[in-house]
């Protein structure tokens, strides 16, 4: 039960405090891919250490030591014993429900997410297919459409989709550096991340973490794709087709140059500020594994002590019985 307690103690600690500072803090938009895994880190270890929690309740910790039999045994003692004293079953039962309901829940709404956005990308491929037209020198899909916008689908079969408009709007280092944003989604496997984030928002949609982490992981895809795509464009390039296209839509399950908070990316790259060290970066990085980390420590910290046991620790036997048995 101590388990527990701290499990699910560090998962309302970082949950409730987590959130407020990532969103505060300014590094992350200096940052953005550091950004991301932060927020799915955040996200990660809190539901590990509930899951976690609940079957730390169910199934009781039995430090053993010695051969099969030995722990079959004692694992069938501990469980007669834990569901034998008051609240016992009852409390098992609760922490199997929390465990499979909640692995349960969100592994549903992460299939679900990811078969919708493919049966989406799908269909808009096969409308592509019919009156989209192949350009090779840009290696991109051009749609007849009076607006300029550009947008991606991801997946296996990936393509990147420009109209009409926007390739007679920009100019030719402009078109390149939204080509290249769009390169960036697709490398960078972003739609892959935005379904992680939407799933667990979908999930557990009264989480004030989960949506602040879909929303806020929506903004830092764009700000990592501009980045990438600033190396060779430059980032004044960049800004002013990101004017260009402004208000520009796109079809679900897409990645769009112009989607996710255009007005402040274009202020982020009219006024660029100096990336992370590399060793801070790292060293981030390694702090969010940690924090994901924690909670298989905690969990699986008294199995570990057991391994410096030399015998199975048996359930306190009353003095009455000891003497009833010897006699």
């Amino acid at each position: 039960m101590r388990v527990a307690v701290l499990l699910l103690g560090y998962a309302a600690v970082l949950g409730v405090l987590g959130p407020a500072w990532l969103a505060r803090a300014r590094w992350v938009s200096r940052a953005p891919r550091l950004g991301i895994w932060a927020w799915q880190a955040l996200s990660a270890t809190v539901v590990v250490s509930v899951a976690l929690a609940g079957l730390a309740v169910a199934v009781p910790t039995v430090p053993v030591s010695g051969n099969l039999a030995e722990i079959l045994q004692a694992c069938a003692m501990a469980l007669r014993e834990q569901y034998a004293a008051p609240g016992g079953a009852a409390a098992a039962a609760s922490g199997t429900v929390l465990a499979v309901v909640l692995v349960g829940r969100i592994a549903w709404c992460l299939s679900a997410a990811l078969l919708q956005a493919r049966r989406e990308r799908s269909r808009h491929a096969e409308v592509l297919a019919l009156v989209g037209s192949h350009r090779p020198d840009l290696g991109v899909t051009v749609l007849d459409h009076e607006r300029p916008a550009a947008y991606c689908l991801p997946g296996l079969r990936h393509r990147i989709v420009l109209t009409t408009a926007a390739l007679a709007a920009l100019e030719p280092e402009a078109l390149q550096a939204v080509i290249a944003h769009e390169r960036a989604h697709i490398r960078q496997r972003h739609h892959l991340v935005l379904a992680f984030a939407e799933g667990l928002e979908r999930a557990l949609p009264r989480l004030s973490l989960f949506r602040m982490a879909a929303e806020q992981t929506r903004r830092l895809v764009e700000l990592a794709a501009d980045d990438e795509a600033t190396v060779r464009s430059g980032a004044l390039t960049l800004a002013g087709a990101l004017v260009e296209m402004a208000g520009a839509g796109a079809p679900a399950a897409s990645l769009a140059a112009s989607g996710g908070h255009v007005a402040g990316r274009v202020r982020r790259l009219l006024d660029p500020q100096r990336p992370l060290h590399r060793a801070v970066a790292w060293g981030g990085a390694l702090l969010a594994a940690a924090v994901v980390v924690l909670p298989l420590v905690l969990a699986a910290q008294p199995a570990v002590a057991a391994t410096s046991m030399n015998a199975c620790p048996l359930p306190a036997v009353p003095a009455t019985e000891t003497m009833s048995a010897t006699g």
